[in-house]
Formats: C-alpha cells, structure tokens, sequence
C-alpha cells in the first residue's frame, strides 16, 4: 500500500507554475516533489506528497502528528529507500 506523506517545504526552484519543484523535508530525509498541484505553497509550509508529487497543504500539527505516528510504526525508513 502506498501512502501520502507530509512533509515541510524547504526551498523551491522554477518560475513556471506547471514545472516548479520543492525539497520536502520528511523529518530529517530531504527529497524533491513536483509542486504543480499547490500552486500556493511558500516555504515553510508542509504539504502531503505521493509518488512525488505535493497534492495539498496540510498543518504543522497534522504533520507531526503523522510524523509520529509513522516513527512507532517502524515506517520511517521506507522513506530513505531510493534516496537522492
């Protein structure tokens, strides 16, 4: 099964709206999502990603809260799989 992720946006690169990308950090793995979807989102804030690409803007409690929820898990360190 495949999840989406929150994660906070730390930079964004490109102009155009249909091409621009960020770099998530999904607690401490920083990974880059195309950001085409959430035209809107500025740095800081966090955003749920799926298969690459940053579907909505979500709160930072929300966040964390899935964030800690994925660490009792064990389920953090899918993440690293394939990291850039």
């Amino acid at each position: 099964m495949c999840l989406a992720i929150p994660g906070k946006v730390v930079s964004i690169s490109g102009d155009d709206p249909l091409t621009r990308m960020g770099r998530i950090n999904f607690s401490g793995i920083v990974k880059e999502a195309c950001l085409a979807y959430v035209p809107e989102v500025q740095i800081g804030d966090y955003v749920i990603v799926h298969v690459g690409f940053a579907l909505s803007k979500v709160d930072e409690d929300e966040a964390q809260k899935v964030f800690e929820y994925l660490k009792r898990m064990g389920e953090l360190g899918e993440l690293k799989e394939g990291e850039k």
